[in-house]
């Protein structure tokens, strides 16, 4: 099964988009959403300093066109991208990429609220002097304890041996004069604490912008960086990617959902590397594929070809379809079983395991046309559940 994931900030670096602005298509395609973004994108990807693309407001854009375009290159036909593509994944910024490409959004919305996080980031970074560490190493427990005991985030948990602190100045001195044993501090060179709480004005202003953009249920499975649950309703996937400013990165409970729905190839796009690397690591016996320059392409298409299949949600239309997010037991609710026809956001039943129990609702409602599963059915990530018919729903 076949996951493409999308790298978040810190994974660009001065030129890596020249090679791809050879290709005049690319160029039309990419001059296209720096336009809707209102910045000079290629000039920042080709010839800006590192130091001038670590700019938050300038960084983000950058990412999520790139990947855009690319995916374009990937797949010239998008339903052939959904026949292949088992799930997506984005890394902070990355989310919007992924939502992007799986339609929950469009591209030019997408761009416009990725200008608009950038700014609203950028801002809330400069009302407390704030940074990010990462902490490689260490007993994990240890590690948390740490983090918490001086007042920090792990505003990013990216699997075994890679947390990243965040918080203010003194808090970070002060972790640094008192690490966890036997690990190693490195100081990110990043803007402000980013998925922190520092973050609230920030979340403030996409919330307010999110309620004016339309949606679309994503056309395939898309996992959330809040919990790694498996999202199926484009509104919720819009919702989770701005809290998620605020709130941390745990990009191991994506990796979990990945392990649980039988991954056995991930492509990151570019600017890639970041995240290959991290799977690697923590997903063991998993290939991977980092998509760097357009001479990869066929490479790449091969990969996609090797590893992809069709995905369970059947895609048309996306919404009569509900599907679990989560690994675990399915429990009914008794409620909704005797039912021939459910209101939007009624709840169907929970899906429990060891870490949590989750509430599974319909967000659309309709009318029952057949359950997929029995009560106390073991379910995977993304697995359909029930089938509505758009009829019926009050």
């Amino acid at each position: 099964m076949l996951v493409i994931v999308a790298p978040g900030q810190g994974a660009q670096t001065p030129g890596f988009l020249t090679p791809w602005l050879e290709d005049p298509v690319f160029a039309a395609r990419f001059d296209w959403l720096a336009t809707v973004a209102g910045i000079d994108l290629a000039h920042f990807g080709t010839e800006a300093d590192a130091e001038t693309i670590r700019d938050t407001k300038v960084a983000q854009p950058l990412l999520v066109a790139t990947g855009l375009v690319a995916a374009l290159d990937l797949f010239p036909h998008p339903a052939d991208a959904f026949s292949r593509i088992g799930a997506v994944a984005g890394h902070s910024v990355g989310e919007l990429t992924a939502a992007a490409g799986a339609r929950a959004i469009t591209a030019e919305q997408a761009m416009v609220l990725v200008r608009e996080r950038g700014n609203a980031m950028a801002d809330a970074a400069a009302i407390t002097a704030t940074g990010m560490t990462a902490v490689l190493g260490g007993d994990r427990e240890e590690v948390l304890a740490a983090v918490e005991r001086h007042g920090l985030t792990a505003a990013n948990d990216n699997g075994p041996g890679q947390v990243v602190a965040a918080g203010t100045t003194e808090q970070l001195a002060a972790f640094a004069e008192d690490p966890p044993a036997k690990a190693r501090l490195v100081p990110l060179s990043v803007a402000g604490a980013f998925h922190t709480t520092h973050m609230g004005p920030a979340v403030d202003r996409l919330s307010s912008l999110a309620r004016s953009v339309s949606t679309h249920d994503p056309r395939t499975p898309v996992i959330s960086n809040r919990d790694g649950q498996v999202v199926h309703d484009g509104r919720d996937v819009l919702r989770r990617i701005v809290g998620q400013i605020a709130n941390p990165v745990r990009w191991d409970l994506c990796m979990e959902t990945m392990s649980d729905l039988g991954v056995t190839g991930i492509l990151e796009m570019p600017p890639a590397g970041t995240l290959t690397g991290i799977a690697k690591r923590a997903l063991k016996g998993v290939e991977t594929f980092a998509l760097k320059t357009p001479d990869q392409l066929d490479a790449a298409r091969e990969f996609c070809d090797k590893h992809g299949e069709a995905s369970m949600i059947e895609t048309t239309p996306t919404w009569r379809m509900v599907v679990s997010p989560a690994k675990g037991t399915f429990h009914l609710s008794s409620e909704a079983v005797e039912r021939d026809a459910l209101e939007p956001g009624v709840v169907i039943g929970a899906v429990a395991s060891l870490r949590d129990r989750v509430d599974v609702s319909a967000p659309h409602g309709g009318s029952v046309v057949e359950w997929l599963v029995e009560d106390g059915d073991l379910v995977s990530p993304g697995q359909p559940l029930l089938r509505l018919h758009p009829e019926g729903s009050s």
